[in-house]
């Protein structure tokens, strides 16, 4: 669920600093996209998962941004049926929680 080597490789290229501030960064910039995402009219969710999955892969977030990119082409397609907005929350909070354990200090 989480790619550790990216978060390694992102850890390094930006400093254990820098590093920090992008996780807090991160994780406050995809909260509130999918606080918005539970109301978001259906002409917007593709955007919307589009740019939660490019998060999501800059970290390493490899599951939740998996399921980002399911749902991006569901809606791209306009199958909506298809587009599980509260399971796509649930992998994230999974994925937080999994990094938060185990990231590197």
């Amino acid at each position: 669920m989480i790619d550790w080597q990216r978060i390694a490789q992102l850890r390094d290229e930006i400093g254990v600093e820098d590093f920090e501030e992008v996780i807090e960064l991160f994780l406050a910039e995809v909260e509130e996209t999918l606080g918005a995402l539970q109301d978001a009219p259906e002409a917007e969710l593709e955007a919307m998962f589009h740019l939660l999955k490019g998060c999501a892969l800059n970290l390493g977030f490899q599951g939740f941004a998996d399921a980002c990119l399911r749902a991006e082409l569901a809606a791209r397609n306009g199958d909506f049926a298809k587009v599980d907005r509260s399971a796509v929350k649930q992998i994230y909070v999974a994925s937080r929680h999994d990094f938060l354990a185990d990231a590197p200090a």
